[in-house]
């Protein structure tokens, strides 16, 4: 793998990530019940995990729910990118979802708090988290011709994992459960 290649699947990832916010955040827009339903999809599958009364806990049950997506994202390269493609797309969307439906209740200020303290982090672990998955995806196909050795691929994308994504979720999940509120309630 060069460092092209990585930059490439990069790009790649981050195009698809802000294309389906896009489509998320207009979506929700022309049509508030989809974003309604979304919020309501995160609320139980995400936000229900976690009681905002001990950050500690919010910090560790974040870390291992965002560690789960970007393992998954990472891993469903081994679906030839089926897995991480959805899982990317997914999260765009209702990532938008969310975006255009608290912004309609509160300014762009809060909304960027809400955001961006954690989101600095966070979103670049699932990018590349994303981009080591298309990677997996090409070094199979690659093998599957005969051209490449997808176990030896994978064991250099997982270092890249562990030596980058990991740190950033640890960091974008602090973070989250102790700077985002502080923040929050200073725009609030």
């Amino acid at each position: 793998m060069s460092d092209s290649q990585l930059a490439n699947a990069i790009t790649i990832t981050l195009l698809l990530f802000l294309a389906t916010v896009m489509i998320g955040w207009v979506g929700s827009a022309q049509n508030p019940s989809i974003g309604e339903e979304l919020i309501k999809l995160f609320d139980k599958e995400v936000a229900s995990q976690m009681d905002g009364k001990n950050p500690f806990d919010m910090c560790v049950k974040i870390f291992f729910n965002n560690l789960e997506a970007c393992i998954l994202l990472f891993l469903g390269g081994a679906t030839f990118g089926i897995i991480t493609i959805f899982i990317m797309s997914l999260n765009g969307i209702v990532i938008g979802a969310i975006i255009e439906i608290v912004h309609t209740d509160h300014t762009p200020l809060f909304v960027a708090a809400a955001i961006l303290p954690h989101g600095i982090f966070e979103i670049p672990a699932f990018i590349l988290s994303g981009a080591i998955g298309i990677l997996l995806a090409q070094s199979l196909i690659a093998e599957w011709y005969g051209k490449g050795d997808a176990a030896a691929d994978a064991r250099r994308f997982g270092r890249l994992f562990i030596l980058y994504v990991l740190p950033l979720l640890v960091i974008a999940a602090y973070v989250e459960a102790f700077i985002t509120p502080v923040v929050i309630h200073l725009v609030a």
